[in-house]
């Protein structure tokens, strides 16, 4: 998406006229205007200088984003966030807190001899006591000068005339124009009956004077503006406040010599240091050193994360213990923060599926007020009132009539509800994803990385008689620390967390039929599965029991023996996180139905499903499959993926919301909707509840918008003065028009204060999605979606039943159904490590030597193929 910053703006009209121009140019494919950010993302194959031309062609100046720096580097990538921080401050406010002061100061007088002399009788200079022509002189000048002082309602609502899109400021212009005209018609027509000597004529048009109305609602419409341009500034403070993080320096060691540089110097490849209290400048790898990190400014987690040696570090998190020294490896543009404010900036520039009906409003609003302006005028000439009369209604239906308040409805809200999720770790890609989020009815959650750590971990130590926990931990050590095994690193780790002491074995061997053997001070040494053991060393009926229930519970039991003793068991298991039985309990809650896709075989997937607390669970998955699970799934309702956004990019793409989760150093997945930077699952019911929230924040703010019109010019244009006798004055009138926009934007401000963590007034939809008569655990060939099965299969024409020696895991498992569902002529293989076997199910005939090669080649045995 290419970007543009738009100037002369001032409503929704013209962001709709600036849309409509851009779109009819051959190439455009897309384009989004947002009056809030007074940006434009254009994409397609057309060249900026042809959009710009299009802009300039329906009466708007345009300018690309980074123009001035383009190209790729740290130095444009640098120039790109100046313009953008540039972009971003309040230019606005000051500049029209200076006109509203200058505006004030000359409406006070015109206010004082207008009202206070001639219908109070306040004190006035000698010489105009009785000169009434002189006091409407002073009127017209006073008027004139703060016609002036505010010219660019002038200059922006006739020009936008001219090229046939009337806006905001053209209602202004032509309000403020009308009664100017007639008050100046009148002092002209009352010096003639001076002159004549009728004072009553004099008499008469001097309370046909409008000039107080004419400067007045100049100047509350300026009061609106100003109001309205620092609430605006407002709701892009975390944007901007992600802006400032941004490092301006580095110290990059070069030829030996540490030096500071700028941070658009640094490149890909220098090698830098941060010493504590420093912010990490560019996103790299430590080389050397440890330190704690606090990296609550990309992801909002307040506690430090310890980085050693191989870790990856971000830019703008500070580094808030040791010194470290790290490699760059993104730089300039290519940074995490920097993708973070892209991102963001992308969302600002995007237009919500809800912001089309104010648009479509919006794009005949003006001409429609305009028109009901002149039909009123001349309805109440026609009723035999003055002109004068007649001409105040008109006046006060252009000016109370506001198209600001429909165009801000959207983007205000939008653009806070982004801020939000950014300073939360949560990042909308776009203003569509924001909306669309709130209303999914199935969130399909991958388990591995998602609902569990990823990392398989030691869950129970169960020693034998005669053994302590201590002893079985040594042993195990003792004899995996030489293993290259998934389960092996979970050992280690829980040894080196209790500080067990490292014993060296010789003989070491990774034996066929799931085992390890090794000698320890003269002593045979054994651990594998319950097969391998059993001819190591005699099983008690006790602990095979104990090994059944582990396996029940989705853990792997590892065995492990001293000489032809049973020294007892650890169970391994990849856990599910603290917070994941939470997160599904509030999104079933939320009304959302919960279910579990997994590559895992059906026993474990049926065990993290319980403890998960999971609607359904959908085993024997692997990516590709998961894919066409979220088609059917999708059948049933909007359906939301979430996944580590990688190995589940086919998934993410396909369901209505991708959720890439713990996305946090590769935010640039293109598959995924929502960005979660945390790896915690709780931050999908909190994306949900902030979508529902804007949502309804949004529908605030049409509402009002449509309301305040509906009301508000029926009342202008008299419509109840033969009823109940309300007339409206134009300056009242006026005095309307600023403060809908104001409520409008303070409205959405009021998102900033949203709990989106708070699941306390959560509530279901009234009509729930249903998927399954099925329960948590149910397995994918089970499962019943009640309108057509989600794991539908091609009819089978043949099964072939390998049995193989060397599985220890489910780890092992997924690597050889991965592998066997790879070849051609397989559609499916249902594989047990506890069995040593493979089924494996052919569309077409597969040979048996294909078949035993694919397995052998990832290190296991075949024994047999019937």
């Amino acid at each position: 998406m290419e970007q543009y910053t738009v100037t002369g703006m001032s409503c929704a009209a013209c962001s709709a006229r600036v849309e409509k121009a851009v779109s009819k140019v051959p190439g455009v494919t897309s384009c989004s205007v947002s009056l809030l950010t007074n940006s434009m993302g254009v994409e397609g194959t057309a060249s900026p200088a042809d959009v710009i031309a299009a802009v300039q062609e329906a009466g708007y100046g345009a300018s690309q984003k980074g123009a001035a720096g383009a190209g790729k580097g740290g130095a444009a990538a640098a120039a790109s966030a100046a313009e953008a921080e540039e972009m971003l401050k309040d230019h606005e406010t000051p500049v029209l807190k200076r006109r509203l002061i200058t505006s004030i100061g000359f409406l006070a007088v015109l206010m004082y001899f207008s009202m206070g002399a001639m219908m109070w009788g306040w004190p006035v200079p000698a010489f105009l006591e009785h000169n009434h022509v002189a006091m409407g002189l002073l009127q017209l000048i006073l008027t004139a000068i703060v016609m002036v002082i505010n010219q660019k309602f002038f200059i922006s609502g006739y020009r936008s005339l001219w090229h046939k899109a009337p806006n905001m400021d053209t209602l202004v212009a032509l309000g403020s124009t009308a009664a100017f005209v007639y008050s100046t018609y009148a002092l002209f027509a009352m010096t003639d009956a001076q002159m004549r000597g009728d004072m009553a004529g004099v008499m008469a048009y001097m309370h046909e004077f409008y000039f107080e109305s004419a400067a007045m609602i100049l100047t509350l419409i300026t009061v609106g503006k100003m109001l309205e341009a620092r609430s605006k500034g407002r709701t892009t403070d975390a944007l901007k406040s992600l802006m400032k993080l941004a490092p301006k320096t580095a110290t990059v060691v070069r030829d030996g010599v540490e030096q500071q540089v700028s941070i658009d110097q640094v490149l890909r490849g220098d090698v830098f240091v941060v010493r504590p209290g420093e912010n990490i400048p560019v996103d790299g790898v430590v080389l050397e050193g440890s330190s704690a990190v606090n990296e609550a400014a990309l992801t909002g987690e307040s506690i430090p994360v310890d980085k050693e040696p191989g870790d990856k570090v971000s830019a703008a998190t500070l580094n808030q213990s040791g010194f470290i020294r790290c490699e760059a490896t993104r730089v300039g543009e290519d940074t995490t923060l920097s993708q973070i404010i892209q991102m963001v900036s992308d969302a600002a520039a995007t237009k919500a599926p809800i912001a089309k009906v104010a648009d479509r409003v919006s794009g005949v609003f003006v001409p429609a007020v305009i028109t009901i302006a002149v039909v009123t005028t001349l309805v109440w000439l026609l009723a035999g009132q003055s002109f004068g009369f007649a001409l105040a209604r008109g006046i006060s239906v252009l000016v109370i009539s506001c198209p600001c308040a429909l165009g801000l409805a959207t983007p205000v809200a939008i653009m806070v509800g982004n801020g939000m999720g950014a300073k939360h770790g949560i990042m909308f890609k776009t203003a569509v994803s924001l909306e669309e989020a709130g209303k999914v009815q199935i969130v399909a959650l991958d388990k591995t990385g998602t609902i569990t750590s990823g990392e398989p971990k030691v869950t129970d130590m169960v020693p034998a008689g005669g053994i302590s926990e201590q002893e079985l931990l040594s042993l195990a050590y003792a004899l995996e620390a030489k293993s290259e095994h998934p389960l092996a690193r979970a050992i280690l780790a829980k040894a080196q967390e209790e500080s067990v002491p490292a014993a060296e074995v010789t003989e070491f061997q990774a034996l066929p039929g799931n085992g390890l053997s090794a000698v320890l001070h003269g002593e045979k040494l054994s651990g594998g599965n319950f097969t391998f053991i059993s001819g190591a060393a005699a099983v008690p009926e006790e602990l095979k029991r104990r090994a059944e229930q582990l396996a029940e519970e989705g853990k792997t039991p590892l065995f492990f023996a001293k000489g032809k003793q049973l020294a007892g068991i650890i169970a391994v298991a990849d856990v599910i996180k603290e917070d994941s039985p939470q997160a599904v309990r509030e999104l079933q809650n939320m009304g959302i139905r919960v279910v579990m896709l997994t590559g895992d075989n059906e026993r474990t997937a049926k065990a993290i499903g319980a403890q998960a607390g999971v609607d359904q669970v959908i085993a024997g998955v692997l990516p590709d499959g998961k894919e066409s699970v979220i088609r059917s799934l999708k059948e049933l309702g909007k359906v939301a993926m979430v996944g580590d956004g990688i190995n589940d990019a086919p998934a993410l793409t396909r369901a209505d919301i991708g959720i890439a989760i713990g996305a946090g150093t590769d935010i640039a997945i293109d598959a995924a909707d929502v960005m979660l930077m945390k790896s915690r699952l709780s931050d999908v019911p909190a994306a949900i509840r902030l979508s529902r929230a804007t949502l309804k924040n949004i529908h605030e703010n049409l509402f009002w918008a449509f309301f305040y019109n509906v009301i508000g010019i029926p009342l202008a244009a008299g419509v109840w003065i033969p009823l109940f006798g309300l007339k409206l004055n134009p300056m009242f009138g006026a005095a309307a028009m600023s403060l809908s926009s104001f409520c409008v934007v303070s409205n959405a401000l009021r998102l900033n204060l949203f709990r989106m963590y708070d699941a306390s007034k959560d509530r279901r939809l009234k009509k729930e999605v249903q998927l399954s008569a099925g329960t948590a655990g149910q397995p994918a060939a089970a499962a019943d979606t009640g309108t057509k099965s989600i794991t539908d299969k091609e009819e089978t024409t043949m099964t072939k039943t390998m049995k193989i020696e060397g599985m220890m895991c489910g780890h092992c498992e997924a690597r050889v159904k991965k592998t066997l569902e790879a070849l051609e002529g397989v559609t499916e293989a249902a594989v047990s490590h506890e069995q040593g076997t493979a089924v494996v199910t052919l569309a077409q005939d597969v040979a048996d030597d294909v078949l035993k090669k694919a397995v052998e080649d990832q290190d296991y045995k075949v024994i047999e193929i019937q």
